[in-house]
């Protein structure tokens, strides 16, 4: 072995100097019923979150959000709404990541920016209305809980359904 004339040893070659190939790296094989079956997982846990949060905005906080106050801890039927509204977005949301995840390089990435843009947009909606702080807070706080759940729970669900080909 001869000595190096470099100052810090042999040179070696550089992250991008490689052998050159003609081969794309494989694109990942998505597990389509997989993606779907946590999409509907993740609507039901969407529906029930937003039932435990108006139940805590409403019963532990005492602050009347989507229903008058006399309806007690559990709203009228604008929480059932709510809940199909939340469940039915997750759904959506499945639909955009499945879209995502054949067509852009890194669709979790893209999907978690586009999730939480979306959820602030919602969580921002009550605060342009003219009732009082409290039901805004309220509101924004059961808007903020859902769009946290669908979020993270379809970013787990793209890792698991997605796998790089061999």
């Amino acid at each position: 072995m001869q000595p190096s004339n470099q100052p810090y040893g042999p040179q070696q070659m550089s992250y991008g100097d490689g052998p050159a190939t003609d081969e794309a790296p494989p694109a990942p094989r998505l597990d389509t019923a997989r993606l779907w079956a946590g999409g509907v997982m993740t609507a039901g846990v969407a529906g029930l979150t937003a039932v435990g949060a108006v139940l805590m905005v409403r019963g532990v906080l005492g602050i009347a959000v989507f229903a008058p106050e006399g309806d007690g801890a559990e709203g009228d039927g604008s929480t059932g709404l709510l809940a199909a509204g939340a469940a039915a977005t997750a759904l959506a949301a499945t639909a955009l990541l499945h879209v995502l995840i054949l067509s852009t390089p890194q669709p979790v990435r893209c999907f978690a920016c586009i999730i939480a843009l979306v959820t602030a947009a919602i969580v921002l909606l009550p605060f342009r209305t003219s009732t009082g702080l409290e039901p805004k807070v309220g509101s924004g706080a059961v808007y903020l809980a859902i769009g946290a759940a669908v979020g993270s729970l379809l970013s787990a669900v793209a890792r698991g359904a997605t796998r790089r080909a061999a």
